[in-house]
């Protein structure tokens, strides 16, 4: 299995090169079993969890092609995949795929709209929490289907004629579950109208991929997104945007360890929250032409609360980064979490380095110290992960995570990118 060794105290320098966001290349990529024609993908993200659900679309019949990869002048990677799906071969998504991604139980949506009928297994993903799936059986059984979970599957049917547009309001704000929605209610008799919906960039992202593709989706970007039925969608060609969870990890790292990076292919307006408690920690960050550029002072770092929060707030996705981000802050800082139960797993991996944490409820009291010591640590998931790597960063000596796999689902090249601005990083396998 593999780990990552860090040798810590280097400032970073140089341009790190932001990949096409992998909460947004999913969605867009399940969108594909919607129509008979080719949707080309540009900026797909050469990641785990991006060829997992390639794997998947495959066993709905799915035909994938890869451009393959071809280095660019600023050292990034672009992948334009096209996926045609001519007929759909199997409306069963097994479980052995879809426990490993949650996102893969996405595919309800596509395959109840086209097909009339699906049956998917109960998802599964990073253990942070139990993140049910309530919301997507109430907003499709809204839409006139019969919905009835046996045996750890959830067995879907829309109505004879297709799926119904319906008005039907979210009682809690569902990424996820505002994706299955557009998607579903894209090929809908009638019009849609869907309340408390997500307003994340990657839903807009979604939503336009959709529009070009003929679906009829406005208000996407607010609470309330109007959906007109359409009787059929074609291909189109879509650029995934650029992941504003990487590029806030960078600033961070950044921001820990002091230096001058510019994180290109990326846009500021995508995470504003996020910037703003980055520069209240002392960080000077700002939009340059292509990107951002960030200026960490290290050892001045400020401390600043923060509460996660659905989109326009702090990502509960950047949560694990900042709180380690504020173990060298000079004071005390309060992070609460209220997206998901589960999801302070890395405190006691932090504390491994010497970062003094308390956790009360929902919220970790972070107590800054002047340095931190390298040691042996595991991820335990995604975001969490990453939140060690920028610890050992900025840790005296050595670090070495183990489970690395976790940060493969959603970090491309992460050792190659910090490693060109001057960091000591490298995977080791066993």
């Amino acid at each position: 299995m593999d780990r990552i060794r860090i040798v810590g105290g280097n400032a970073l320098n140089g341009i790190i090169p932001i990949s096409g966001a992998k909460n947004a290349a999913l969605p867009l990529m399940i969108a594909s079993l919607l129509t008979s024609d080719t949707l080309t993908l540009e900026n797909v993200p050469h990641l785990a969890d991006v060829e997992g659900l390639i794997r998947i679309l495959g066993n709905h019949g799915v035909d994938i092609a890869v451009n393959g990869r071809r280095e660019h002048q600023d050292g990034s990677y672009s992948r334009t995949v096209h996926f045609t799906c001519r007929t759909v071969a199997d409306t069963t998504a097994p479980y052995e795929l879809v426990s490993k991604m949650r996102a893969s139980f996405w595919v309800i949506g596509p395959l109840l709209a086209r097909e009339g009928q699906a049956r998917v297994s109960l998802p599964g993903g990073c253990a942070i929490g139990t993140r049910p799936v309530d919301l997507f059986i109430e907003g499709l059984t809204a839409l006139g289907a019969e919905m009835e979970i046996d045996g750890g599957y959830i067995n879907a049917k829309a109505p004879k004629g297709g799926l119904i547009g319906a008005r039907y309001t979210f009682p809690k704000v569902s990424v996820g579950a505002t994706h299955v929605m557009l998607m579903a209610a894209s090929l809908a008799r009638g019009t849609t109208v869907i309340g408390n919906a997500a307003r994340e960039p990657e839903v807009v992202d979604l939503a336009n991929c959709l529009n070009a593709m003929g679906a009829k989706i406005s208000g996407a970007g607010t609470s309330t997104i109007t959906i007109e039925g359409v009787t059929s969608l074609s291909g189109a060609r879509h650029r995934v945007l650029p992941d504003r969870i990487e590029t806030g990890t960078y600033a961070m790292a950044v921001a820990m360890t002091g230096g001058d990076v510019t994180l290109s292919g990326t846009d500021i307006s995508l995470l504003d929250t996020a910037i703003e408690a980055i520069r209240r920690a002392g960080a000077e960050v700002s939009a340059v032409e292509g990107g951002i550029r960030v200026i960490g002072h290290g050892d001045a770092i400020r401390p600043v609360d923060i509460v996660t929060e659905p989109f326009p707030g702090f990502p509960t996705d950047l949560q694990a980064q900042f709180m380690g981000l504020m173990t060298r802050a000079n004071g005390i800082s309060h992070v609460t979490e209220t997206i998901f139960e589960n999801r302070f797993m890395h405190v006691q991996e932090l504390a491994r380095l010497g970062a003094k944490i308390t956790l009360s409820g929902q919220t970790a009291r972070i107590e800054g110290v002047t340095r931190l010591r390298g040691a042996p640590v595991m991820a335990t998931d995604l975001r969490a992960s990453v939140s060690l790597v920028i610890g050992g960063l900025a840790a005296e000596g050595e670090t070495m995570v183990s489970r690395v796999y976790h940060l493969d689902r959603g970090f491309e090249r992460l050792e190659e990118k910090l490693t060109r601005c001057g960091a000591i990083v490298e995977r080791i396998s066993d």
